[in-house]
């Protein structure tokens, strides 16, 4: 039987739709690549580009300028559309723009196919992927957040780094919701498959180690966003392992936001990630304390939430 080609749209092609388009390509993670911008000479222009992309290292993927329509019937449809945090301007007023920005485009593109994975990328990236789940009609096994899969891959970098240990031995969280709030698990770290606590490093031998790193990861974030305006190449590096997940069906576990049902809202915990988007969530093993901190945070968000879908 022939295989079915696989479809994944980008809407919003700026500094980071543009990075995920780039990493996509050069892991031929899908065979059609389509290209939505409310811009239409700059689309299709990046679609030009990124064709030649495409050509010079021989990816199997082939892009092209497509309409909001069509990328609702795609794969994967990753929304990267939002305006960027400008000095002076308000947490509420960026809030606003970009929650209006959303409820266009996955207004534009709906219907959807009944099997499409909707995958947020726009910050503030937990509202938005709640707000999404609302606004699809998808299920909410397929409508996904990018959350915290970026920061907890950097903070696995970090104590690599200190530690002198190969990152992929290293087994290490960072979950809730992102930002300001997002929490560091150290209480299931695991150096090598022993637990961090046991593995006597030095570097991380107090809690004002971890804590020091833990705020050196939020930091760095927020230094590449201030000098550049994103962290364009990180997140096109994991949005294009999270499209791999699902459309290889590889099982992998990846700390995304994903709904909660228990708080009405979204936000990243460890899941099993397939064809169907999330198969099943993986239990976090949460100290009491960490629990504490991210059921704190949700509570605030569904309130922004509650607050934010009265405005509409």
């Amino acid at each position: 039987m022939d295989r079915q080609i696989s479809r994944v749209a980008i809407i919003g092609v700026g500094q980071v739709g543009a990075a995920v388009a780039y990493a996509l390509i050069l892991g031929s993670v899908t065979d059609e690549l389509l290209i939505v911008d409310i811009r239409a000479e700059w689309r299709d222009s990046q679609a030009r580009d990124l064709t030649d992309v495409a050509y010079a290292h021989g990816s199997r993927t082939r892009v092209h300028a497509a309409g909001y329509r069509e990328a609702g019937q795609c794969d994967i449809v990753v929304i990267t559309a939002g305006s960027k945090f400008s000095y002076g301007q308000t947490s509420l007023d960026y809030l606003y723009r970009n929650t209006g920005i959303l409820r266009s485009v996955v207004n534009e593109m709906k219907p959807f196919r009944s099997d499409t994975i909707l995958l947020v990328v726009a910050n503030p990236v937990d509202l938005l992927t709640s707000l999404a789940k609302e606004l699809s009609g998808l299920p909410p096994s397929q409508v996904l957040g990018s959350g915290t899969f970026l920061d907890s891959v950097r903070l696995r970098g970090l104590l690599a780094d200190k530690a002198g240990i190969a990152q992929s031995s290293i087994d290490l969280y960072v979950l809730g919701i992102h930002g300001d709030a997002q929490v560091a698990v150290w209480s299931t770290a695991t150096i090598g498959g022993v637990p961090l606590d046991k593995a006597a490093l030095p570097c991380m031998a107090t809690e004002a180690d971890k804590a020091s790193l833990a705020r050196e990861c939020r930091n760095q974030s927020r230094s590449i966003v201030a000098a550049k305006g994103a962290t364009p190449f990180g997140i096109g590096s994991v949005v294009s392992s999270i499209c791999t997940s699902i459309l290889q069906d590889r099982r992998n576990v990846r700390p995304i936001s994903h709904f909660q049902p228990e708080f009405g809202c979204y936000f990243s915990l460890p899941v099993v990630l397939g064809r169907t988007g999330v198969v099943q969530r993986v239990p976090a093993g949460l100290s009491a304390r960490e629990q504490e901190a991210i059921v704190k945070s949700a509570q605030e968000l569904k309130c922004t939430l509650d607050r934010v879908q009265e405005q509409y």
